[in-house]
């Protein structure tokens, strides 16, 4: 119960702009949660679907992946949906790695949504902070120059207390919304690279495939 007395006055003393933060705080908040969810369930489903879908590419049955992949709206589901539709019509490795690069230029902004905001509502937090600051001082010297030498020491600590909270409260908000949006960055490149990766050893087998279908009908060409 003191802890939580001890917040409220904290707060009350740092005046009209530790409301601003408060909202920036929690809003950030809810974005960061929401960003690491989507994250991680795209994470699990990547790498669920992979293992499911891998040993019929490693083993060229394109058809039984694409059954697989369905239309599952997931990051890799897309991704590899749209490479297979494209191999199964022209079976050429350019036109499906372009298809596959148009995928991930489609996946990936919906995996950065919204995680950008992060770095701005971390540098808001800290602007309005300063701003309070500015407020609390500008307080001060009013004070020490206009009311009674009786009151201008707690007018003094009064203003003061509430530059200082300000400033406080704005980077205490601030560092944790920099180390959330630095987090999430890491976890979505990261899942970026595995997507990244998963494409190209699709695009590997198909050239495999490719080129044993051409050395088959080379020799056939010869032994007729």
């Amino acid at each position: 119960m003191g802890f939580l007395h001890s917040i409220a006055e904290f707060f009350k003393a740092g005046g009209a702009m530790m409301f601003p933060i408060l909202l920036v705080g929690l809003v950030g908040l809810a974005i960061a949660i929401e960003r690491w969810v989507t994250i991680a369930r795209a994470q699990a489903h990547t790498k669920a679907m992979w293992a499911k879908v891998e040993p019929s590419l490693s083993e060229g049955d394109f058809d039984k992946a694409r059954k697989i992949v369905g239309d599952d709206n997931n990051p890799l589901g897309r991704l590899l949906g749209a490479g297979l539709a494209m191999q199964g019509a022209v079976r050429r490795r350019d036109d499906v790695e372009k298809a596959m690069q148009e995928g991930i230029m489609e996946v990936v902004p919906r995996l950065e949504k919204r995680t950008h905001y992060l770095g701005t509502f971390a540098n808001l937090a800290t602007l309005v902070g300063l701003l309070g600051t500015v407020s609390g001082l500008i307080g001060a010297f009013s004070a020490v120059a206009t009311a009674n030498p009786a009151e201008k020491a707690n007018l003094l600590s009064a203003s003061i207390s509430e530059a200082m909270n300000c400033t406080a409260f704005g980077l205490g908000t601030a560092v944790p919304l920099l180390f959330m949006h630095a987090f999430l960055t890491s976890r979505t490149q990261h899942l970026v690279e595995s997507l990244e990766m998963a494409a190209i050893k699709y695009l590997n087998v198909l050239s495999l495939r490719t080129s044993r279908m051409a050395q088959g009908a080379v020799q056939n060409i010869r032994a007729a």
